[in-house]
């Protein structure tokens, strides 16, 4: 351990060494915002990406752009220039992207919606409606006319799966290309006004020219954020406003599901049909209530494989689309290590991944304005075989106060109703939560939270909290976070990474821009330290590790190229077998490395991967991970990606064994509304091949028809398992 004490110092030292002036290319949000002039459409707009109304020639022109990347300030290449218009049911945004090799210039990989950012050209707006300065929705296009929008929350949590009703659509020149936007007053919160007061909204604009990896926004924000930063936004005036209308969203659903299990030659087939849906009623700008009828996710992506080598909880993702509108509002949402409330608990039979569960009705509640948000969601699970009802139900109130600080509290209550046929009694348990954010200048941010769960049968109480402070500019970024989490604490809605420990990592890394090597965007150098000890007995030391990266280079066309080293110190004092091989309980330290890179992602052909290797506890391990995609238009794109993992000589028998992991995938695209993609993966571990096919056409905006295949096989049971599932599903959403 004196190894690492001296290893945590020099961290230590190298993180409060690193320059604390503010004068390093950041500056302060404007006193005085810019303003940009909406005018009134005097005629019908067609959305076609044209541009050719005459009412587009009236509006005046934002060019004056701001560059963030590859350097910050300066002159630029990619010259754009926007235009905004509005009638009584649209906010209309158009723009010209220049690029002096027009079509030929174009980088977009595929088609689908919420694309990547990073991997396309890309045009975007941000309103702030309610010029909050700390929320913004964002819909963003490609040369290509896909959508993605989002809610962000503070410049720190991104909501990508928010879906808003609007249409996009593009064209293309030997010059650039145009975009235009329509997006429905309806589909946007904003205050009511009275007849004749001014009117004015936060908005950003910004631009991504992906070959040179140039993005220039509008108006002025420093490199160290984001367009998301409202804070910096301009003020867009003019609007002549429609009152707020009842506003009803109404999106029902029919679905037939066929499934046929096999297990050791027992076959069972099964076929069902479910009618359900969602509501959504905004009740004034600031207030919107969701309902939700015999819920339905079969649409959702489905997990894919993981091999655990570490003795941490995985964290999977929500990827249920009701459940990921409005998830940034809940506290400890930007956190895969502590979340008292992780809606992935909702729907399940049991604990993570297991079978799941209809959802019978379900309601939320959403009210957010310029000095607070309040939200409140919940959902009941029915009875199934195997497990009894369950009530969900969470609570929050979120205080904005300063210019981008906030304070809030949330409770939890999870009731497991009693079940005579299961055997099962009533089961209460609830958590309290409070966290803030406190941002002192626009470069540091303090997080903190503070939890509490209590099992009411079991009168067994436990506490869970988190503290960070980072410094985030253009120079630099310094930070340390310290986490708690007792043994007692359980938060039966939500997710722990790891209970009775307490963590800390400080660390941080210098951001250069060497000026004489155009081809390297930012090189990163820098060290984090993570170190584990029990909650219950502070003194005991669980494991250790120190992450230094002397080589974290970006390039200028977007590749990227790393080298790291992790010295490790662990004490196994527990029961503890990754991928079933016994590790001895004992102290151990080893040193692995890692070397990752990828090319271009935006090119119609990339490759990715990395190699670590080392020793491994009492063993020596490898690992490869390999990624290709060819994308060679971008309605057609095809990925290979494997995992090779080999330990020799590990754990207390010395053991040996080889995985592999492979993944195959493709997409199809008629046009960014008819799509098909599928994957298949393999993972030699545990002999389980998975398939999923899913073909979607959003036949009119934000209504479709889906049709889902999956099967999975597991070959390495004692009685191998097969099971094959058909779905249909028909959406139909209507605005009133």
């Amino acid at each position: 351990m004196q190894r690492f004490f001296l290893c945590l110092i020099l961290g230590i030292g190298l993180i409060f060494s690193a320059d604390g002036q503010e004068n390093d290319g950041n500056f302060p949000p404007p006193k005085n915002p810019l303003e940009i002039r909406a005018i009134k459409a005097m005629s019908p707009i067609k959305i076609d990406g044209k541009l050719d109304e005459q009412d587009w020639q009236r509006a005046e022109a934002v060019t004056e752009f701001f560059r963030m990347e590859p350097r910050q300030g300066g002159d630029y290449r990619f010259q754009t220039s926007v235009r905004v218009l509005f009638d009584e049911k649209n906010l209309y945004i158009g723009a010209f992207c220049q690029d002096s090799l027009g079509r030929a210039g174009i980088r977009v990989q595929d088609l689908r919606r919420d694309f990547n950012w990073n991997e396309n050209d890309v045009f975007g707006v941000q309103l702030d409606p309610q010029n909050l300065k700390q929320f913004a929705v964002s819909f963003q296009t490609t040369p290509y006319g896909n959508q993605r929008d989002l809610q962000n929350f503070n410049d720190q949590v991104t909501d990508n799966d928010w879906n808003a009703l609007w249409s996009v659509r593009t064209s293309q020149t030997d010059d650039g290309y145009f975009v235009e936007f329509a997006i429905p007053f309806k589909s946007l919160r904003y205050d009511a006004v009275a007849p004749g007061e001014d009117v004015s909204w936060g908005i950003t604009f910004n631009r991504l020219a992906r070959r040179e990896y140039e993005q220039t926004v509008f108006p002025a924000i420093p490199q160290s954020f984001s367009p998301f930063r409202m804070t910096y936004a301009a003020k867009l005036t003019g609007l002549e406003l429609p009152e707020p209308s009842a506003n009803v969203r109404v999106e029902p659903y029919s679905l037939y599901q066929y499934e046929e299990q096999n297990a050791g030659g027992n076959g069972e087939t099964s076929g069902d049909f479910k009618l359900g849906g969602d509501v959504k009623w905004a009740v004034n700008p600031n207030t919107v209530v969701d309902l939700t009828f015999n819920t339905d996710f079969a649409q959702a992506d489905v997990d894919r494989a993981v091999n655990n080598l570490e003795r941490f909880n995985i964290f999977f993702p929500e990827r249920r689309q009701f459940f990921l509108e409005n998830s940034g509002i809940w506290a400890g949402g930007r956190q895969t290590s502590i979340r008292p409330f992780f809606s992935r608990r909702i729907g399940l039979q049991g604990n993570f991944n297991s079978a799941t569960a209809p959802i019978d009705v379900g309601a939320r509640f959403t009210l957010r304005d310029e000095e607070k948000a309040i939200a409140g969601l919940y959902m009941h699970q029915a009875e199934t075989e195997s497990s009894a009802g369950a009530n969900f139900a969470v609570a929050r109130y979120l205080k904005n106060y300063g210019r981008e600080n906030n304070i809030g509290v949330m409770v939890t209550h999870r009731l497991d109703e009693s079940s005579e046929a299961l055997g099962l009694s009533q089961q209460n348990n609830s958590t309290i939560t409070i966290d803030g954010l406190i941002r002192p200048s626009s470069i540091w941010s303090i997080n903190y939270l503070a939890s509490t769960s209590i099992d009411h049968e079991l009168s067994k109480a436990g506490f869970a909290g988190r503290l960070f402070a980072g410094r985030s500019a253009n120079n630099s970024y310094w930070g340390w976070s310290t986490e708690i989490t007792t043994p007692n604490y359980n938060p039966a809605m939500g997710f722990v990474r790891q209970s009775d420990v307490i963590r800390h990592n400080p660390g941080g890394y210098w951001i250069v821009r060497p000026k004489k090597l155009p081809w390297i965007r930012r090189w990163d150098p820098g060290v984090f330290v993570n170190y584990y000890h029990d909650a219950s007995d502070p003194g005991t030391f669980q494991q250790a590790n120190l992450w230094l990266f002397p080589v974290w280079v970006y390039f200028t066309d977007g590749s990227f190229l790393s080298y790291s080293i992790f010295p490790t110190w662990q004490n196994i004092n527990f029961n503890f077998a990754p991928l079933g091989i016994q590790i001895g309980q004992d102290d151990y330290y080893y040193t692995r490395h890692e070397v990752r890179f990828n090319t271009d992602q935006s090119k119609k052909w990339s490759i990715s991967g990395g190699y670590e290797w080392g020793e491994f506890y009492n063993g020596r391990r490898q690992t490869v991970n390999t990624g290709i995609r060819i994308a060679p238009d971008p309605r057609i794109a095809f990925t290979y990606d494997y995992e090779y993992n080999r330990l020799r000589d590990l754990g207390a028998a010395e053991e040996s064994l080889e995985t592999h992991l492979s993944t195959i995938g493709a997409r199809f695209a008629a046009n960014p509304r008819l799509q098909l993609s599928t994957f298949y993966q393999y993972n030699t571990f545990d002999e389980q091949g998975r398939w999923n096919v899913r073909l979607s056409w959003e036949y009119q905006p934000l209504s479709f028809i889906y049709l889902v295949f999956n099967n999975t096989q597991i070959s390495g049971l004692e009685n191998p398992f097969e099971e094959q599932q058909f779905i249909a599903k028909l959406t139909f959403l209507r605005q009133f």
